[in-house]
């Protein structure tokens, strides 16, 4: 009996021992910082003197009756809603045509992919060009056509501009889910498409009653993924507009980065961090919880 306790303990060692280099980075690089970011919430500091002044709740009390905070949190929820009804039926479309194309659509699936292969900065500058009303790309295809009246100011207009960076994120990250697809269509054994099309099943009947319900797993996680990364979103929104015109586009990653770095609010920034911290977390459990009980 002592010999299996000692076994035990042996094995529990060796597994801590193992984890422990990743534990270790885990806690420097994610728990404290989150730990620290509520801390310095309770201070007002501009992040470079090395006085703080300590003033409680003070920055979460001016949060809550902050005009833009909320606004920008509602700019994450259309970011969800959009990526959402964007992204997943394109995605789920190429991945089945190019699940049925076989070997030969190889090629397509290297060409479709390469928008993810791109850095974030590239593609908010190289669109911010192709959006210029005078001299970008789409002004020019517009005229080329006829179509100049469609033109329009797509960054400079707070009525558009938010929809103009949504379509760029949308056409970046609609490679990553359609990977993910081809992946989980790869999963549904061959036999069922054979023994579907014996029984005379058109492809649309194949799709709808037997691919997609088999997709399903696959399409909850992936609106889990895409709800978690629309709510932390930052990159290409601050380089193609920095939130703006007029705070249309802004987020609350972007509204927290120019509090803590642009205007030297560090205190009231790392509000708004956990905050969104407090927030995606909530998301993230609800909707795992919720496909949780759907699922049993």
């Amino acid at each position: 009996m002592q010999r299996d306790k000692t076994t035990v303990i042996k094995e529990n060692l060796g597994i801590f021992l193992f984890l422990a280099p990743a534990l270790i980075l885990i806690g420097i690089y994610i728990i404290w910082p989150i730990i620290m970011s509520f801390n310095l919430s309770m201070f007002e500091w501009d992040g470079i003197s090395p006085k703080k002044i300590y003033v409680g709740f003070k920055n979460w009390q001016e949060l809550l009756h902050d005009a833009i905070f909320w606004h920008a949190f509602g700019n994450n929820i259309k970011f969800i809603f959009l990526s959402i009804i964007i992204e997943m039926p394109i995605a789920i479309l190429l991945a089945v045509l190019l699940d049925r194309g076989g070997k030969k659509f190889d090629i397509f699936k290297s060409l479709f992919y390469l928008p993810m292969l791109m850095s974030s900065v590239a593609i908010g500058v190289l669109y911010k060009y192709i959006y210029d009303p005078q001299f970008g790309l789409l002004s020019g295809i517009l005229n080329f056509l006829h179509l100049d009246f469609l033109n329009q100011d797509w960054l400079g207009d707070p009525k558009i501009a938010f929809y103009s960076v949504v379509a760029v994120i949308c056409w970046q990250y609609i490679p990553f889910y359609m990977i993910f697809f081809i992946a989980a269509l790869s999963n549904i054994p061959h036999e069922l498409y054979e023994a579907a099309k014996i029984d005379g099943a058109t492809q649309g009947q194949y799709f709808w009653r037997i691919e997609l319900p088999l997709l399903s797993p696959a399409i909850k996680t992936a609106c889990i993924l895409s709800l978690i990364g629309s709510l932390k979103y930052f990159d290409l929104i601050y380089v193609m507009t920095e939130g703006g015109p007029s705070n249309a586009t802004e987020l609350m990653a972007t509204y927290m980065y120019k509090n803590a770095f642009a205007s030297f609010k560090m205190g009231y920034g790392s509000t708004v961090a956990s905050a969104m911290f407090v927030i995606i977390t909530t998301a993230g459990i609800l909707a795992y919880f919720a496909t949780k009980k759907e699922e049993v």
